[in-house]
C-alpha cells in the first residue's frame, strides 16, 4: 500500500492578514511536488481570507465544537468550517486535550461532528513526558485511539497524528525507532478494528519537526507525513518540510 504524504501546517494562535502571503508562498512551493498533499490550519479569523488567496488549496481549522449549532459562545461549528471554505479540521490536539480538559469522548464527538460536515478530520493523541519515561507510552496511545475514533467513516478522510506532548515546540524529538515503534503500534491497533481499511489512513508525526529532521523522521516506517506547529510559520522554514516529504 502506498499512501500519499501529508503535510499540515498547524499555525495555532499565530497570523495577521499580512501572514496570508506566507501561506500563498507555501502552496506555490507545494505545486512543485504534486506527490504531497499539503494543507494549511490558520486561526479561524483567516480561513476565508486564505482559502480566497489560495483557491482549489487545502485550508482549514484547528477546532470545531461536536454540535451543529447551539448557545456555546466562542465555539465553532463543522458546518461553519466548511462554510468558510475549510476542508480539514484538526481535533483533538494536546493543547485542546490538556488546556481545554478535552476527553476522549469529546475528540470522538468532535470527529464525527467533522465528517458528518463533509471535512476531512486529523485527529491528535500523544503521551505526556512521564508517561514515557515510565514505559507506558504505547499503551497510552492506544488507549486514546480506542476512546477517540469514530466508527463508521471513510478511512481516507481521517488521519491519526501522532504528537508526544512532551516534543510540541520544545526542540526535543524521540528517536527514530521510537516513532517508528508508535507508529506501527497505532497502525496494528487500527487494522484490529477497522481491517484493510486501515491501510488507507494516513498517520501523521508532530513534535518539533523541521526541515533537518524531516527526512529521518517521515522515513520511519508507517510515517505518512507531519503536522507542523511552528515551522509552518513561513515558507522559508515549512517548504524543506514538503521538499523532503517528496523524496520518500
Amino acid at each position: 500500500m502506498t499512501r500519499r504524504k501529508y503535510v499540515v501546517g498547524n499555525w495555532k494562535m499565530n497570523g495577521l492578514s499580512a501572514a496570508i502571503g506566507e501561506a500563498q508562498a507555501i502552496f506555490a512551493a507545494a505545486d512543485d511536488h504534486a506527490v504531497v498533499d499539503v494543507a494549511i490550519c490558520p486561526p479561524f479569523t483567516l480561513i476565508g481570507a486564505m482559502v480566497a488567496a489560495a483557491p482549489g488549496k487545502a485550508v482549514g481549522g484547528q477546532d470545531c465544537h461536536s454540535a451543529t449549532s447551539g448557545a456555546f459562545t466562542g465555539s465553532v461549528a463543522a458546518a461553519m468550517l466548511a462554510d468558510s471554505g475549510a476542508s480539514v479540521v484538526i481535533v483533538g490536539h494536546s493543547e485542546r486535550r490538556e488546556g481545554f480538559a478535552e476527553s476522549d469522548a469529546d475528540v470522538r464527538a468532535k470527529a464525527e461532528a467533522g465528517l458528518a460536515a463533509g471535512l476531512s478530520v486529523i485527529l491528535c493523541v500523544g503521551e505526556p513526558r512521564e508517561v514515557r519515561e515510565s514505559g507506558g507510552a504505547i499503551d497510552y496511545v492506544l488507549a486514546q485511539i480506542a476512546g477517540s475514533v469514530p466508527e463508521g467513516f471513510d478511512p481516507h478522510r481521517l488521519a491519526i497524528a501522532y504528537e508526544p506532548i512532551w516534543a510540541i515546540g520544545t526542540g526535543l524529538v524521540p528517536t527514530v525507532a521510537d516513532v517508528a515503534a508508535m507508529h506501527g503500534a497505532i497502525r496494528g491497533a487500527l487494522t484490529a478494528r477497522f481491517g484493510g481499511a486501515a491501510e488507507d489512513m494516513r498517520i501523521l508525526y508532530g513534535g518539533s519537526v523541521n526541515g533537518e529532521n524531516a527526512v529521518e523522521l517521515l522515513g520511519a516506517g508507517d510515517v505518512d507525513g507531519a503536522l507542523v506547529g511552528g515551522a509552518s510559520l513561513t515558507a522559508a522554514k515549512f517548504v524543506p518540510i514538503v521538499e523532503a516529504a517528496a523524496t520518500l
